[in-house]
This record gives C-alpha cells, sequence and structure tokens, in this order.
C-alpha cells in the first residue's frame, strides 16, 4: 500500500504516479509489462500479457540511451543513442521517461 510508486528498470525511474494513476494509466512499456505479469483483482478481468524478449542487460554495463530499449518492444532508433528525458504527463504527478512520450504537452 502505498501513495505513489516509482518504476526502476536498473538504477533508473522509468515511471512515477501516485498509485491509483499508475494501476490504472501505466505508460511506460516496461511498467505495462510488469503490470501483465501480475495476477489480475478479478479473475474474470482481461489482461494483455506482454513477454519480454531478450535477457536483462548488466547493471554493471547498461546499454547506452534508453537502458530498456534492448527488449522494449516499442524501441525506436533514438532509444538506442539518446536516454530518455522525465516528462510530466497531464495535470497530476504522473512522470515517465520515455521517448513514446516526446512532444506530448504537460496538458495532454
Amino acid at each position: 500500500m502505498s501513495h505513489a510508486v516509482a518504476i526502476m528498470y536498473l538504477g533508473r525511474i522509468v515511471e512515477y504516479a501516485e498509485g491509483d494513476e499508475l494501476f490504472e494509466h501505466p505508460m511506460h512499456p516496461y511498467t505495462k509489462a510488469l503490470m501483465s505479469a501480475a495476477l489480475p483483482a478479478h479473475p474474470e478481468d482481461a489482461t494483455e500479457e506482454i513477454v519480454l524478449s531478450g535477457e536483462m542487460p548488466s547493471p554493471l554495463n547498461p546499454p547506452r540511451g534508453c537502458h530498456f530499449h534492448p527488449r522494449c518492444p516499442a524501441a525506436m532508433d533514438i532509444c538506442r543513442e539518446v536516454a530518455p528525458a522525465v516528462i510530466q504527463i497531464g495535470p497530476s504527478s504522473h512522470q515517465v521517461s520515455c521517448h513514446l512520450y516526446t512532444g506530448v504537452s504537460a496538458s495532454a
């Protein structure tokens, strides 16, 4: 139980939001994969299964750019070169560090 949740991958926060917001609207591909691995609160709830390919990179020698790009199903060329900035989504405290949301305004 918590008021806010931070999701980390290889030592970097990739998503941060209040608990209800994060669980209802995960944005980062890693957060979505984590949520798909959890058992649903109600057995009749349909859930999307996301299976990540590849091995987790070494935290001692993380990949360049976004650390998650080798396993990310939505990786783009920029992900391999540039670490994404933290972007605030909407008027809440929801933050995501992902190139998928570059150009999304804080009022989105």
